[in-house]
């Protein structure tokens, strides 16, 4: 049985937990601060990796693969770059909106596709490159409010919400290339493993540094256990799914595919709240769609 497209489902999957996951996140922040709240999806997310793994290995009756000093790097290189991106894009959050720093970081999908070709020689045909470019583009339209202006005061928050996507583009590369760097097993057991050992390296690094830096939002964490075992969850299930699409496809793929969940919030916002849409929403709504499905076009 061929898998080939099953990158397509995962990738839809991870967008709607991830989405699950953000919003119970953001109900921990107001307890434990938003370095709690942050560690809590690694911390929490563990051991829901590691059953994930152990049912994996039970399920195909085999072993993980072997993990090498080179995949321990990569999959460092890829752990980092993720805390990196997430810390980047709080600084971009706390000097301007929501809505501009998204558009920032949303370039990310673009920089994937770059440093997927310049890293792992990832194919990247000018039609492609010009699906991504279109789509991400409609996110920054979706994003961007009237009257938002780039001045001098707004430079420094502009180069954090980029350097945060270019963060979280290497760190997508970084997995892809950790599970490509696994000597043998199917796209499964490989994804998973590097969901483990990627989600270890985060839980060592970030509690250290609480331990440390702030251990009173560790201990709060571990008070709220129920909600943080939630968000724990909801992080490593949508981690999981991701790190499948990766082992399936380009990171560029399963990055751009991810933008449809912006139009889909914004639908259903609307339908919530009973609010209109504008004519600038709507035209962005429409290049991702559009966008996206050239994508799909081209990749199936």
């Amino acid at each position: 049985m061929s898998f080939t497209l099953f990158w397509i489902p995962a990738t839809i999957v991870a967008s709607l937990l991830q989405t699950a996951r953000n919003l119970t996140q953001r109900s921990l922040t107001d307890v434990i601060g938003v370095v709690g709240a942050t560690q809590v999806r690694f911390l929490f997310g563990l051991p829901f990796a590691l059953l994930f793994l152990l049912l994996v290995c039970l399920g195909l009756g085999r072993l993980p693969p072997q993990i090498s000093l080179g995949t321990l790097g990569i999959t460092g290189w890829g752990a980092l770059t993720q805390i990196a991106a997430t810390a980047l894009m709080l600084a971009a959050m706390r000097e301007r909106s929501f809505a501009v720093t998204t558009a920032y970081t949303k370039t990310e999908p673009v920089q994937v596709a770059i440093f997927g070709a310049l890293l792992l020689g990832d194919a990247l045909s000018p039609a492609k490159f010009a699906a991504i470019v279109i789509a991400t583009a409609g996110v920054v339209l979706v994003s961007w409010k009237p009257g938002e202006k780039l001045s001098r005061a707004g430079l420094r928050p502009a180069l954090l919400g980029i350097g945060s996507g270019a963060c979280f583009a290497l760190s997508a590369i970084g997995y892809r290339g950790a599970i490509q760097s696994l000597p043998d097993g199917d796209f499964l057991i490989r994804a998973t493993t590097t969901l483990a050992l990627g989600l270890g390296l985060q839980t060592l690094i970030l509690t250290l540094y609480m331990l440390v830096a702030n251990r009173k939002a560790l201990v709060l964490s571990l008070k709220n256990w129920r909600r943080s075992l939630t968000a724990g969850f909801l992080g490593a299930a949508a981690s999981q799914f991701w790190f499948i699409g990766f082992s399936l496809t380009t990171a560029a793929n399963v990055r751009t595919l991810a933008l449809i969940e912006v139009p889909l919030a914004q639908i259903a916002s609307r339908k919530m709240f009973s609010e209109g849409t504008t004519r600038r929403e709507l035209l962005g709504m429409a290049m991702i769609v559009f966008g996206v499905g050239l994508l799909l076009m081209l990749a199936i």
